[in-house]
């Protein structure tokens, strides 16, 4: 018998009701649903809603249930509809006429919106933890390679150089901010729905704030409507793993380039490659790819959930059942990238010397030459337009920088002289540096400091 049809002259018909029925969705939920009911029960009894007799008793038989879910021995069956209805239904048979007053001054409404709360807390606690493991991971080899200098891109087009190690402290920041994110969520997520109950309160003297308490809650969601009614806070943090899977897969990308033969800068454990059916010769970056590819279902959690809840009247609607769907496919993909991503990179070897040497002389050390003109007090734009002039001869002659002679830039700029020599190599580009936040050996091991500080 369902929970709710006691007015009705027929059951829900099987296909209605397999069609409905959510338990293999929410059955995820036993532990939290326990959880909720426990301090829910405790809180009736403090009130004097039901006897402390009934309360302990009520309490004994919800742990047993809960090693039965655990143990296997109690099955989620479809036809019990939800995990809400299986535990109550265990419970009666159990425990007896004293089972049905679990539910007292409570809604499958604002039961559902706290077992999801008390999910998305203990979640959001993971994707921090993983999130920061991949920091340390990567400001780990950050500190191997605080001399590594690479290329820097923008539009995929040699821009500066700059140190390997700044280019990974980049990510340790963008996870930063994605860890901030989780933690400001956690302050909207850790707010207690219950004592909402259907959509109206209660007419029995609840205390919402006591159940908060027993539930490690800060308060409770303040408006009834709101607190059966929405999803926000579930929308949120399916967004932040939204931005989460996001960076990863920009990392991803990256890492794939990188371990191309034209790159030749990242080399791949075996452990987390693999071959091609038909060339032999393949050694193929299936994870990062994996991880790259992973975002659209996460971005496609975000837009299900976000259409799901467009239109909807308040208070609770049945279609809010799907929220459930989205959210696991989102949390669970996010956990499980962050930390292949992590466990990718501790095996991922990166070659010192790859690009050093030819950087020496190449066009990309341009901008330095445009610092010396300005340090001369040459207008920047106008030095500027010396340095183009300067590089389309180099490009017309096949040539570096550094081949030109001094007579060549004089003809271009009487201000250029002998000295220019000294800049034109891929570490004096890097050691010049001067800015906050630059990528010069100072202020990348001054990153890599605060970052130990802060992480370890």
């Amino acid at each position: 018998m369902a929970l709710w049809d006691s007015r009705f002259k027929k059951s829900l018909s099987e296909t209605a009701l397999n069609f409905s029925s959510s338990i293999n969705i929410d059955g995820k939920f036993f532990n939290e649903d326990i959880d909720g009911s426990k301090a829910h029960v405790k809180m009736l009894m403090k009130q004097k809603i039901i006897l402390v007799s009934e309360g302990k008793s009520i309490l004994k038989a919800l742990e047993e249930i809960r090693k039965e879910i655990s143990s296997g021995k109690l099955k989620l069956d479809w036809r019990k509809e939800d995990i809400h209805s299986l535990i109550e239904e265990r419970l009666v048979e159990k425990i007896g006429e004293t089972g049905k007053k679990l539910h007292t001054t409570r809604s499958r409404n604002d039961q559902v919106a706290l077992d999801e709360r008390l999910y998305m807390r203990k979640e959001i606690a993971q994707l921090i933890k993983l999130s920061q493991t991949l920091q340390r991971t990567l400001l780990k080899k950050a500190e191997q390679h605080k001399d590594t200098i690479v290329p820097g891109y923008t539009h995929l087009q040699r821009a500066q150089p700059i140190l390997f190690a700044h280019h990974l402290l980049a990510y340790v920041s963008m996870l930063d901010r994605d860890v901030e994110r989780l933690n400001d969520c956690m302050k909207r997520v850790n707010k207690s729905p219950l004592g909402a109950a259907a959509l109206a309160g209660t007419t029995l003297p609840i205390n919402r704030n006591y159940t908060a308490k027993l539930l490690g809650m800060n308060g409770v969601v303040e408006n009834s409507l709101d607190a059966v009614g929405s999803r926000d806070v579930m929308i949120e943090l399916i967004s932040i793993c939204s931005i989460v899977m996001m960076n990863l897969s920009r990392l991803s990308e990256e890492l794939v380039l990188w371990s191309s033969q034209e790159f030749s800068f990242a080399a791949f454990d075996d452990s987390f490659s693999t071959g091609s059916s038909l060339m032999p010769q393949k050694k193929n970056p299936d994870i990062a790819e994996l991880i790259r590819g992973k975002v659209g279902r996460v971005y496609g959690s975000l837009f299900g959930l976000l259409t799901v809840m467009k239109a909807l009247p308040l208070a609770y609607n049945r279609d809010m059942q799907e929220d459930k769907v989205h959210l696991f496919e989102a949390v669970d993909t996010t956990k499980d990238c962050l930390h292949l991503s992590s466990e990718l990179l501790k095996h991922t070897l990166f070659n010192k010397n790859r690009f050093e040497k030819e950087l020496d002389g190449d066009l990309l050390l341009s901008t330095d030459l445009v610092d010396y003109l300005v340090r001369k007090k040459t207008p920047f734009r106008k030095a500027h337009n010396i340095v183009g002039k300067i590089v389309s001869v180099c490009a017309d002659q096949n040539k570096k920088l550094n081949q030109l002679s001094v007579a060549e830039y004089k003809k271009i700029s009487p201000k250029f002289e002998n000295d220019i020599f000294k800049l034109l190599t891929a570490r004096a580009s890097v050691q010049n540096k001067k800015s906050l936040g630059s990528t010069s050996q100072k202020e990348v091991e001054k990153q890599i400091r605060f970052w130990n500080k802060k992480l370890n």
